[in-house]
């Protein structure tokens, strides 16, 4: 089976692709769908005219929140993410020369909590929460706010999830990864300066 086979396959079941034929397809360069009939235009953006159920519904929420958030003993805010040269875990890019690129861990931290813990870009911290801890290299960047600290989840070396929690929110159905109260402490250890480390560095504010 080739690949137009299994486009005839999909339209067929998927009425929305329904009028998008490989012919169709090589004549007009793409057609945009919703696309239900041959002779349909196709649809560029949807809802032109009017929406389908007249106009938009609204719920009010009151805000609340049951994320962990800092105390005196853990007064910072982790919030954790990708990077732009690694996919998701890193499964896919630790193995190739995305690796050159940004080869190790590091954690964001804004210019005035760096000052505050007398650290700039290289230098070692240890990330604790309740959870557990990591250790890793700080860069100083106006990137994250004062009182937040950034952790990529790529690297097994400092891995984000041993910090967070796998409480489920009741409504969002999801893991409670992206909020933790962390504390840090500044380590006594020498490693390679960032700015030698692939494209570890924000140009912008990076502090040497």
């Amino acid at each position: 089976m080739d690949a137009e086979a299994i486009w005839e396959e999909m339209r067929a079941l998927t009425p929305d692709f329904a009028g998008i034929s490989y012919a169709r397809l090589d004549e007009e360069g793409g057609v945009h769908w919703p696309c239900p009939s041959p002779e349909h235009p196709g649809t560029p953006y949807l809802f032109e005219d009017d929406f389908p159920r007249g106009k938009g519904k609204f719920w009010e929420l009151a805000y609340g929140t049951d994320s962990e958030t800092p105390d005196d003993e853990y007064p910072w805010h982790l919030t954790t993410g990708r990077v732009l040269f690694h996919w998701h875990g890193g499964t896919m890019t630790r193995s190739s020369r995305l690796e050159e690129a940004f080869p190790v861990p590091i954690v964001e931290m804004h210019p005035q909590d760096a000052g505050a813990l007398q650290v700039v870009s290289g230098d070692w911290l240890r990330i604790t929460s309740r959870r557990g801890s990591v250790e890793c290299q700080v860069m100083v960047t106006g990137r994250s706010p004062v009182g937040t600290v950034f952790l990529p989840f790529h690297f097994v070396e400092a891995a984000a999830n041993l910090l967070t929690l796998d409480k489920v929110d009741p409504r969002a159905k999801i893991p409670d990864f992206k909020m933790a109260a962390v504390k840090l402490e500044k380590l006594a250890r020498t490693g390679e300066a960032l700015e030698e480390q692939g494209a570890i560095k924000d140009p912008l504010r990076y502090v040497h």
